[in-house]
């Protein structure tokens, strides 16, 4: 299997692992470390370093109750480092769910479109289909970011799940976007429950039962830190990297295709072991 992108075939028939360079003053767990193209250059080139095969880029955090940033704030953000990444010869994934932004960096190169909003608002989806290649990641979020923790999904969220993944997906290929470009992500964390995130974990065979690849966030979320003791010695995202590697091994397992993460270099290692493991089984 293979991920469509603007300039490259990603061959997911091993783990991915997607390294997060958050652009924000106030991201969740690492905001305002990436001050300048310098910091983030060297960041990028460490998680490259410790094995990461794609980078992810946002210029807008979608934290729980995080305020929205002007289209012009999250310009000034991306738009200066987006060249120097698409020069690392690396797939280059822009996080965002404005059409401006995604014109933007799809001009200068980018090969993924990462939409926490499923291509919804007005424009996206027209957009991402007249570029003809570039990789489309398709999230479920409840609500937005401002309401999603404060109203979360009641139930099984499955099941919505699943059906908002399944509507996002067609509504993308009738617009003309092939299969091939699309990824799927459950959106840990956006909206759910403890419970229910952990229900989208140990059930995720009946998401990839849609016919699509799935990628992963689970690094450092709340959820980890719930079910640690981490939430009640500390309670920052950083004292959760333990917790998360082992949620993106379990979600590797489960047949996830990409995780995305903080932590490249102890989430790398960890699939090397799985990998490992998986040779043996088959040799």
């Amino acid at each position: 299997m293979f991920w469509h992108t603007t300039r490259f075939q990603i061959d997911l028939s091993t783990p991915q692992v997607m390294g997060i360079l958050n652009l924000t003053p106030d991201s969740f767990s690492d905001g305002g470390q990436l001050q300048n193209v310098r910091a983030v250059l060297a960041r990028a080139e460490q998680m490259l370093k410790d094995g990461a095969q794609i980078l992810d880029v946002g210029g807008e955090s979608t934290r729980p109750g995080a305020a929205a940033v002007t289209l012009d704030q999250e310009l000034s953000r991306v738009l200066p480092v987006l060249p120097e990444l698409v020069r690392l010869g690396v797939p280059i994934s822009i996080d965002t769910y404005k059409p401006a932004v995604m014109q933007a960096a799809l001009d200068l190169g980018v090969d993924i479109v990462n939409d926490i909003w499923a291509f919804r608002q007005s424009g996206a989806l027209s957009l991402v289909a007249a570029h003809g290649g570039c990789g489309a990641c398709l999230m479920h979020m409840h609500r937005d970011p401002q309401t999603m923790q404060a109203q979360a999904m009641r139930g099984d969220a499955l099941p919505e799940v699943i059906a908002f993944l399944k509507t996002r997906c067609q509504a993308l290929m009738q617009a003309g976007v092939v299969p091939e470009r699309l990824m799927l992500d459950p959106g840990i964390g956006f909206g759910k429950t403890v419970a229910q995130n952990f229900s989208l974990l140990a059930r995720q065979s009946e998401i990839l039962a849609l016919g699509y690849p799935v990628l992963v966030g689970w690094s450092r979320k709340s959820a980890l830190g719930r079910v640690t003791e981490t939430d009640r010695t500390c309670g920052e995202p950083a004292q959760r990297v333990a917790a998360s590697v082992a949620a993106a091994v379990l979600a590797v397992q489960r047949g996830a295709r990409v995780v995305r993460v903080h932590d490249v270099k102890e989430t790398a290692q960890a699939l090397h072991v799985y990998n490992a493991m998986c040779a043996q089984l088959v040799a």
